[in-house]
C-alpha cells in the first residue's frame, strides 16, 4: 500500500507535538510539510532530521499557510492535519472546507492520543482563550505547592521560533538562560515570571525529551500551556480558565471549548473588571456543559509600582503580544490600571507606530490604541521600541509580565502592572491540588 501523504497545519508548537506523537515513526505516512501562520517569520525553516527521525533523513520543510492549496495539488495529498490553537470553530471549518474543495481529507488530532503520561503528578492550566490568566494561575499553583514542600518544576507551552535543532529541550533558571537562548519579548513574559518566583522552566520543541528531564528534578509537573491548547501531558488535575471579558468564547473557539469540557476546575477570572450579566452568562454555560467540574470565580488583582506617574499624565498602554492578536482583545491590565490611576488620556499610538509594529496594527485592527508588545525579531523589538519613544505621552503603562526595560531603551518614565490571582469562594484550588499531590 503506498504511504498516505499528510500535510500538517500549525504555527510553530502543536504542529511539531502532533508529528512527534502520530506520525514520526508510522511508516504508513509521508508527512510532505508543515504550514505556518499566526507568527511572523516562521516560515522558510526545516524541521530537522534531528527532530524529524529516520523516517525523514533530510527533515520537513515549512511553508506560509497561504501556499496550502499549491501543496496539496502538488504532492497528491490525501490528509490535512488542523495543529494550532484559539481560531473560532467558524475559522476552523472555512480551513476544513477550503481542504476538502481541494481534494484532500480534513482533520483534528485527538488530546488523548497526544498527551504523553508522565512519572509524576500533573497539573495542568489551559484556558478557553489567549489572555484570560494562565501565567498568574500558574504562579498561584507554585506557590500552593511549594508550600506544601513539592519540588515543582513548570513546563510551557512550546515557542519554537528560531534555530530548531537548538531548542529541542530548554531549561531555563536565571535571566541569562533567557539571554544565552536568545528568547523573544514572547517566551520571555511567559518564563520570566516563573524565574522572578524562583521555580525552574522547560520548554522547546521535543516534549518527550523534556517531560523526561524535568521528571528528574521534580515531584509535580506543571503544564503551563499557551494560547487555549490542550496540554501536551495527561494532567491528573486539569484547570481551565474562562473568561468573562468574553462570554460564550468557551462553547465557539478551538480548542478552547475542549479544554472547558475536559477540565476537573473550571476558573471564572477577572469577575472584577467585568459585567456581572457576563460573569453569571459564563458561570451557567459552565454549570450547563461540564457539570462534572468544579466552579470557582477569581479576580485579577491589579498592582502598579508607582502609581503616582499615571495620575494626572498621558499614557501609553503597552499590553501582552498575544492577547491583543490572535486574542483578540482590544485591552488588558495595562489599560485597567491606566484608568483607575487617573490617567488624563490614554494615547493612540498608531500614527506613530514603524515597520513591524504599524504592520501588526493593519493584521489586528481590534489593538485598537493600546500598544502589543511584540518583539519576534531583533527588527520588531527596535521597531516597538521606535514606536514607544515616538509616541509623545508622559509614562508608559507596561502591562507586560516582563521588565521591558531589560530589552527596550524607552525615553519616559514607565509604570509596571502586575497581576495575580485571587480566589473568591474559599481555598478550593488547594483543597484539589493536595488530593493529587498528597
Amino acid at each position: 500500500m503506498p504511504k498516505r501523504k499528510v500535510i500538517i497545519m500549525g504555527a510553530a508548537g502543536r504542529d511539531f507535538h502532533n508529528f512527534n506523537c502520530l506520525f514520526r515513526n508510522n511508516p504508513d505516512v509521508e508527512v510532505v510539510a508543515f504550514t505556518a501562520t499566526q507568527i511572523p517569520n516562521i516560515e522558510g525553516r526545516l524541521y530537522p532530521p534531528v527532530l524529524a527521525g529516520p523516517l525523514y533523513p533530510h527533515g520537513i520543510p515549512i511553508f506560509p499557510e497561504e501556499e496550502l492549496e499549491t501543496l496539496i495539488k502538488q504532492h497528491d495529498v490525501d490528509e490535512v492535519w488542523f495543529s494550532y490553537s484559539d481560531v473560532s470553530h467558524q475559522y476552523v471549518m472555512d480551513k476544513g472546507s477550503h481542504v476538502v474543495a481541494w481534494g484532500a481529507h480534513f482533520g483534528i488530532c485527538s488530546a488523548r492520543d497526544t498527551m504523553l503520561r508522565s512519572k509524576k503528578p500533573v497539573i495542568a492550566i489551559t484556558a478557553v482563550r489567549t489572555g484570560v490568566g494562565k501565567s498568574q494561575t500558574t504562579r498561584y499553583v507554585s506557590r500552593i505547592l511549594k508550600k506544601l514542600g513539592k519540588r515543582v518544576v513548570a513546563v510551557r507551552h512550546p515557542m519554537p521560533y528560531g534555530d530548531l535543532a537548538q531548542q529541542v529541550c530548554q531549561r531555563f533558571e536565571t535571566y541569562e538562560d533567557l539571554d544565552r537562548h536568545d528568547c523573544t519579548i514572547e517566551e520571555r513574559e511567559e518564563y520570566e515570571p516563573h524565574i522572578d518566583n524562583g521555580f525552574v522552566v522547560y520548554a522547546g520543541v521535543d516534549y518527550e525529551v523534556i517531560l523526561r528531564e524535568a521528571e528528574k528534578e521534580a515531584d509535580v509537573i506543571l503544564w503551563d500551556g499557551g494560547n487555549n491548547d490542550t496540554p501536551f501531558f495527561k494532567p491528573d488535575l486539569h484547570i481551565t480558565l474562562v473568561d468573562p471579558h468574553r462570554p460564550g468564547h468557551e462553547l465557539t473557539y478551538y480548542p478552547g471549548e475542549t479544554n472547558f469540557l475536559m477540565a476537573d476546575l473550571l476558573i471564572v477570572n477577572k469577575v472584577q473588571t467585568a459585567d456581572p450579566v457576563k460573569v453569571q452568562e459564563v458561570l451557567d454555560n459552565c454549570r450547563k456543559f461540564n457539570p462534572r467540574a468544579r466552579v470557582i470565580k477569581c479576580a485579577s488583582v491589579i498592582s502598579v509600582d508607582k502609581p503616582e506617574l499615571i495620575t494626572g499624565k498621558r499614557a501609553l498602554v503597552v499590553e501582552d503580544g498575544p492577547t491583543l492578536t490572535h486574542g483578540g482583545m482590544s485591552y488588558g491590565a495595562g489599560w485597567f490600571a491606566a484608568k483607575t490611576h487617573g490617567a488624563a488620556e490614554i494615547v493612540d499610538p498608531r500614527p506613530y507606530a514603524v515597520g513591524t509594529i504599524a504592520e501588526t496594527y493593519l493584521k489586528y485592527p481590534n489593538a485598537g490604541a493600546i500598544l502589543p508588545a511584540m518583539g519576534y525579531s531583533d527588527q520588531q523589538i527596535a521597531d516597538l521600541e521606535a514606536t514607544i519613544n515616538a509616541t509623545p505621552c508622559d509614562v508608559v503603562v507596561e502591562g507586560t509580565p516582563i521588565d521591558l526595560t531589560r530589552i527596550l531603551k524607552v525615553n519616559k518614565p514607565i509604570a509596571e502592572v502586575t497581576y495575580e490571582l485571587e480566589e473568591l469562594d474559599g481555598n478550593v484550588i488547594e483543597e484539589m491540588v493536595r488530593k493529587v499531590v498528597g
